[in-house]
């Protein structure tokens, strides 16, 4: 079975390491004690969290009125706006994710895109490459 880190299992979930101790604390993610005292996750017991997770916020988009078809949803804070005339270069960081998005200046203006805006980057793709860290 594969263990993770409390550190990694917050980096994976875009959380501080303190907010996956108090979720364990409360019962709401299974950890393991190693034989130096340091706790560990499952792996997919973390998968099981990142889904319940990313279903509380996607419930929450949806009482906000917003229903799409698109499931790999970023939220996070506009970082930079690059403008080139007629289009416009935004990025967004979205926990630990950097998405960049190309789309006309009249879209950002009409958004009021700037950087410290909120925003969330949909993402509807037709190639995903997944790979393994080594």
């Amino acid at each position: 079975m594969n263990q993770l880190r409390i550190g990694e299992a917050a980096q994976l979930l875009g959380v501080s390491v303190d907010t996956v101790r108090r979720w364990a604390d409360a019962g709401r993610l299974v950890t393991k004690r190693t034989s130096g005292g340091h706790r560990t996750v499952a792996g997919a017991e973390l998968a099981r969290l990142a889904q319940e997770v990313a279903e509380a916020a996607s419930a929450k988009d949806e009482a906000l009125g917003a229903t799409l078809s698109a499931r790999n949803r970023f939220s996070g804070l506009v970082t930079r706006v690059l403008r080139d005339g007629v289009m416009a270069q935004v990025e967004i960081q979205a926990g630990p994710h950097r998405v960049v998005s190309l789309l006309s200046a009249e879209a950002v203006d009409e958004l009021g895109l700037e950087p410290g805006v909120l925003a969330v980057a949909a993402v509807k793709a037709t190639n995903v490459v997944v790979e393994r860290p080594r």
